[in-house]
């Protein structure tokens, strides 16, 4: 499992508080447990009110309508004066208004090209697609959510009889999730979780093994989740027909065939079936591959206002890293960066790409209208708890984990990756729904960093999870692997984690270390983003 790099229980400090930019006019607390009035900072500030961690502490005198500033920008307009010294919560702040999407700065930032980062690889599975693998894992594809309590029963003979028979594979995972029936199949934004739940059946570390189970009389047909065409041979002896035009023989499963006399009948096929698929994927060895090959997504959830100072920045320094290195890297979350969109758009490689981006944003502006509801809908009660105001602030420190790179390229909703480099994938905030919208663009690894603390995970992919604060650490030593926390207290640079991170990634990905998730098999269940009507 991962080295958690837990710091031992600090000695008390004295009053500490972060500041981001020069022209910032707030600070956050950085001691654990908060201070209290009266607490009295280095430089003379006195602290006014109790500050919990994490929040956020006025360093000048405020009058009603005054810019708040944090990251160098305004993250909200003051309702009443605030002192010097004030506690500042979302109670007292205006949301600014979100930014238009027309008039965006559009491919204005050329930063110098950065040095290729060559000679680090990984210990991957190579699939007949090019694509790699950073596991070798069965899994089994549904149709619709009827047949899962039968998959679900069939995994569990499968690990339990099966699978010690193999010992190159990794796992075995039913592709579980809500859709295939009672859905308005044909709508227009019904293709979203369509091609979502086909790009997750072909990606990297299922090597090309693709098993459907179906029932039978449900909207998704198996011929339309996965058309001929669309997944490549699988058998060795015609890799010269292997290509996205290959017409492969899927293989289904269904259980209303007449065939199928009784539960356990459905099973045995289910098990026949699964052993084909677990001999090719036994057969399969680790080989030496560039670290080019990762296709990693990152991704925060129970963020705090730490996420911004610590763990994000530390992301976005290892993201740099792996874009040098020639690898893909994919941020997301729409109401995470749509108030930094100008950020986003003049550090696109074409107007192109910005245009796409844009699209993106309004497309998901529209859905949310459609709602009635906007982006301050997303910060939680522990987001807040945490000292993150608004969504403006979660944004700034969202944004960071996509480093400086530039943006070479948008994945839409369900669709797969096609390049590499920096990749903005659309997804919405939800962690689950992004996790799930990551796999089917065709991550291999996942970063996961949190504040407030959770236990996701999934079964499909390692996850790395990164604490922002080492107090979360030292709690959930058993859940977190990177304590970016350190960079709080002063202990480790954000060049020091994140280089740390860029190593586990490499460990983890060539299987010679293991996550706290996959340590104690914690994952969620895959859900897939359908905005089209259910019927």
């Amino acid at each position: 499992m991962a080295d958690s790099s837990v710091s031992p229980s600090p000695a008390v400090r004295p009053p500490h508080r972060i500041h981001m930019h020069a022209a910032d006019n707030v600070a956050i607390v950085a001691n654990d447990g908060g201070l209290k009035a009266g607490a009295a900072f280095a430089d003379g500030l006195v602290l006014v009110d109790n500050v919990p961690q994490g929040h956020k502490v006025s360093l000048t005198d405020l009058a009603e309508g005054d810019a708040v500033v944090r990251y160098n920008v305004v993250i909200g307009y003051a309702l009443k004066p605030i002192a010097r010294g004030s506690w500042v919560h979302e109670r007292l702040l205006q949301m600014p208004a979100a930014r238009e999407l027309e008039g965006l700065p559009i491919a204005t930032v050329k930063p110098p090209a950065q040095p290729p980062l060559e000679g680090y690889t990984f210990e991957g599975y190579r699939n007949l697609d090019g694509s790699v693998g950073t596991r070798n894992i069965l899994a089994i594809t549904q149709t619709v959510q009827c047949v899962a309590g039968v998959v679900d029963f069939a995994v569990q003979r499968i690990k339990a009889e099966l699978l010690p028979k193999y010992p190159n594979v990794d796992d075995v995972v039913g592709l579980s999730h809500s859709y295939g029936c009672g859905v308005a199949i044909d709508a227009p934004d019904a293709i979203i979780p369509i091609r979502t739940l086909r790009n997750i059946s072909l990606n990297p570390n299922f090597g090309g093994e693709v098993m459907v189970i179906s029932l039978g009389c449900e909207k998704l047909q198996p011929e339309r989740l996965l058309p001929p065409g669309s997944i490549a041979l699988v058998d060795e002896r015609n890799v010269a027909d292997i290509g996205e035009t290959a017409n492969a023989k899927l293989d289904v499963v269904c259980l209303q065939d007449d065939a199928h006399v009784g539960f356990m009948s459905m099973i045995d096929s289910i098990m026949r079936q699964a052993e084909e698929h677990l001999e090719r994927l036994n057969a399969r060895r680790r080989e030496t591959v560039p670290a080019s090959e990762l296709v990693v997504g990152v991704q925060c959830g129970g963020s705090d206002a730490f996420s911004g100072v610590t763990a994000n920045p530390a992301v976005g320094f290892c993201t740099d890293l792996l874009v040098r290195a020639g690898a893909t890297v994919m941020f997301s979350e729409v109401t995470e960066v749509r108030d930094g969109i100008d950020q986003l758009t003049s550090r696109a490689t074409t107007p192109e790409v910005a245009d796409a981006m844009i699209r993106e944003m309004a497309w998901y502006d529209a859905y949310l209208d459609r709602g009635r509801v906007d982006r301050s809908a997303n910060t939680t009660p522990g987001n807040k708890k945490g000292g993150l105001s608004n969504i403006v602030e979660k944004a700034m420190g969202s944004i960071v984990k996509s480093g400086s790179a530039p943006i070479s390229g948008v994945v839409s909703p369900g669709e797969k990756a096609k390049q590499k480099g920096l990749l903005y994938a659309a997804t919405p905030a939800s962690d689950f729904i992004c996790g799930t919208l990551q796999l089917a663009a065709g991550m291999n690894l996942h970063v996961f960093t949190t504040g407030r603390g959770t236990p996701y995970g999934l079964a499909e992919v390692p996850v790395i999870k990164v604490a922002t604060r080492s107090d979360l650490a030292r709690r959930w030593h058993d859940l977190m692997d990177v304590n970016a926390g350190r960079i709080a207290d002063g202990d480790a640079t954000i060049e020091d984690v994140g280089w740390e991170m860029f190593r586990l990634m490499l460990d983890v990905a060539s299987g010679r270390k293991k996550t706290w998730a996959e340590q104690w098999k914690l994952h969620n269940a895959l859900v897939l983003f359908n905005p089209a009507p259910v019927t």
